[in-house]
């Protein structure tokens, strides 16, 4: 007779089905973004997205420090260009590229993040890129040219990227320096505080972004479905995956945590297929499979 599930088992059943949630929610944030942009322009949406998240993340820091904590001196800078790349220039360069690129090739671009970590890493830091990670670094990379150029990567050097598409690498160029620099600044503080640091200063410059949209003159005419998108965004796709996210790295570590994150770009196709109506096409497919392949063998490294 098997024996009845522990407490601990029970808690670490919710873990992975909070990463599993986590995999699906990241893979919509894509399908939302791209659904909510052709409603509401682009800076105002990452206005929106942020505005949400910063205060749901300070009421949070306050319920589990007690308070904000101080910002030490030497981590001032640092977190200042946490603000300005992976809140500010991330979102300004993720949703523009969102509305000018399907969600699903969006997904498959800006997912293949771990490899540029790794490679900058390598270059700046000399951390150590063993075979394994090269290999998997040069598939996905393959991959995501296969999907850019819809089946032959080869016409990328006769005609370049499209604006969209540049848009999204800007997007992983700030998501680079964020990672890197966020490295640094968790010496000093948890990472809850210290994304909520940088949401406080990257959600002003967002709010500046958005003042030349449309949106504060028109914003009594957006539908609820848009604005529905834009909690999800902010709510789920940004507070609830992040406290998931390291919950799940505090309990089974990075290295298993990982194989959720490589469900994103999976999940996020096919979403976009199902809600979105976007085609399954066979560079769609093939390029898909590389990248996932591709990330999986850097993170698991």
């Amino acid at each position: 007779m098997a024996n009845p599930p522990t407490s601990g088992d029970r808690k670490l059943q919710w873990i992975y089905l909070k990463l599993s949630a986590l995999a699906v929610i990241w893979g919509g944030t894509f399908v939302a973004g791209r659904a909510v942009v052709q409603t509401i322009a682009p800076f105002s949406v990452a206005f929106c997205r942020y505005a949400i998240a910063t205060l749901c993340l300070a009421m949070l820091v306050v319920r589990v420090e007690g308070r904000v904590p101080p910002l030490p001196r030497r981590a001032v800078l640092p977190v200042v260009v946490l603000g300005l790349t992976g809140v500010f220039g991330y979102n300004l360069l993720f949703f523009a590229g969102l509305e000018r690129v399907p969600a699903s090739r969006a997904a498959l671009i800006v997912t293949t993040n771990p490899i540029f970590i790794a490679i900058a890493a390598a270059i700046l830091f000399k951390d150590k890129l063993i075979p394994l990670q090269a290999i998997g670094a040069i598939a996905a990379l393959l991959g995501a040219g296969i999907v850019i150029a819809q089946g032959n990567p080869l016409t990328l050097f006769a005609r370049g990227v499209d604006v969209g598409d540049a848009y999204l690498f800007g997007c992983l160029a700030t998501w680079v320096v964020y990672t890197l620099v966020g490295k640094y600044v968790l010496q000093f503080l948890s990472p809850l505080v210290a994304t909520t640091y940088a949401c406080a200063i990257g959600t002003p410059l967002l709010f500046f972004a958005s003042l030349g949209d449309r949106f504060w003159q028109d914003w009594q005419t957006i539908p609820v479905s848009a604005w529905l998108g834009v909690a999800y965004l902010g709510v789920l796709g940004t507070v609830a995956a992040f406290v998931w996210y390291y919950e799940g790295l505090q309990a089974i570590g990075p290295a298993r945590a990982a194989v959720f994150i490589n469900l994103v770009p999976v999940s996020a196709v096919l979403l976009a297929a199902v809600v979105l109506g976007e085609p399954l096409t066979p560079s769609l497919l093939s390029g898909g499979v590389l990248v996932a392949c591709g990330v999986s063998l850097v993170n698991r490294c």
